[in-house]
């Protein structure tokens, strides 16, 4: 089997170090990896299979220089913009971690579970990563698209303060610290609009004119791109004070009835779904279950009391590993298989 030289466009961030420890826990057939940021991390090292590795800085010669196969892109849209294409035009497939290329007509979005075909139509060598919270949703939605036919999905998250780095983590760290001094209402928030510990804020991202934020709209138009479909959906995402990993109460509406066992039983044969759902024994999906995995956590699966073609169900997962990290690396798997296939 080929190794593949790989680098890392933003390997000091959450995701990038995600990307090193997946690489690793998956056994990713790697000859080198190459941990790339800006100017500001020059000095900086990251540990790379127990090994401290320089970091060096992201320009226009390091991906022909070293002649890299695969590059993963997760140092923010406008480092994408800037060298995506130079990185892709120099033979590597990036896979994009950022919200940049994701509603481009020439740039697949795929969420592997879902739709691994459109990895080969990748014209300019770019495949785009979803939304942290759309990733989770496709994972749910499509296997049970496929036994009953969607009709209309209904979505609220809860998300957590990771979904906005290190710095929206360490905000609400600090917060918290704050709270047991009893120093609370000192806190200014910076990262968040409005102090997240002990707080819900239904907003994430900017509003839009239609009064949704980005965020919830990067859910409705990036899950039409993943299952070629176009059902109606409606998102509210909340920032919620948990560390890691996003929560999901989802209502689907069927075109037809749907069976609740049955319903039960395709999400425990879908890949890479855990479903934990036995009220009696209060096992059901929670952040601190999903956190460090690699897995959606279904439960809650139950029909509606007035409606037959209408079922309820929850799921967690990591946002920063299944909602980033895992889903890049599965992508660079996928195409794995492809290319070994052609």
């Amino acid at each position: 089997m080929k190794n593949y030289t790989i680098a890392i466009v933003g390997a000091t961030g959450a995701v990038g170090e995600e990307i090193i420890n997946i690489l690793e826990e998956e056994q990713f057939p790697v000859a080198s990896i190459l941990p790339l940021a800006s100017a500001n991390s020059l000095g900086k090292s990251v540990e790379i299979c127990g090994k401290e590795v320089p970091v060096l800085a992201t320009d226009d010669e390091v991906f022909n220089k070293h002649k890299i196969d695969i590059a993963f892109f997760s140092a923010g849209g406008s480092v994408s913009e800037r060298f995506a294409d130079i990185a892709a035009a120099s033979g590597a497939l990036v896979i994009d971690n950022t919200s940049f290329f994701r509603m481009c007509d020439d740039v697949p979005l795929v969420v592997p579970e879902v739709n691994p075909n459109d990895i080969a139509h990748a014209p300019r060598n770019i495949i785009a990563n979803p939304n942290c919270s759309t990733i989770q949703m496709v994972q749910v939605l499509a296997p049970l698209h496929k036994a009953f036919g969607i009709k209309r999905v209904d979505v609220s998250t809860y998300q957590a303060a990771s979904g906005a780095g290190k710095r929206g983590m360490e905000e609400l760290i600090v917060q918290m610290q704050k709270f047991f001094s009893f120093e609370l209402e000192s806190c200014v928030p910076e990262v968040f609009a409005h102090r997240l510990a002990l707080n819900a804020i239904p907003h994430i991202d900017v509003f839009l004119d239609n009064d949704y934020t980005k965020e919830e709209m990067k859910m409705i138009k990036e899950t039409h791109k993943i299952m070629h479909a176009d059902f109606p959906i409606s998102a509210t995402c909340v920032r919620v004070p948990v560390l890691r990993s996003h929560s999901e109460s989802i209502t689907i509406r069927f075109t037809q009835k749907v069976d609740g066992k049955i319903a039960k039983e395709i999400l425990e044969s879908a890949p890479n779904i855990i479903v934990l759902d036995d009220p009696s024994t209060h096992s059901y999906p929670m952040p601190s279950i999903a956190t460090d995995t690699n897995h959606t956590y279904v439960g809650r699966i139950r029909k509606d009391n007035f409606d037959d073609t209408i079922l309820h169900l929850w799921c967690v997962a990591d946002q920063i590993r299944v909602g980033a990290a895992t889903n890049a690396v599965r992508i660079a798997q996928k195409w794995i298989e492809l290319e070994q296939k052609s």
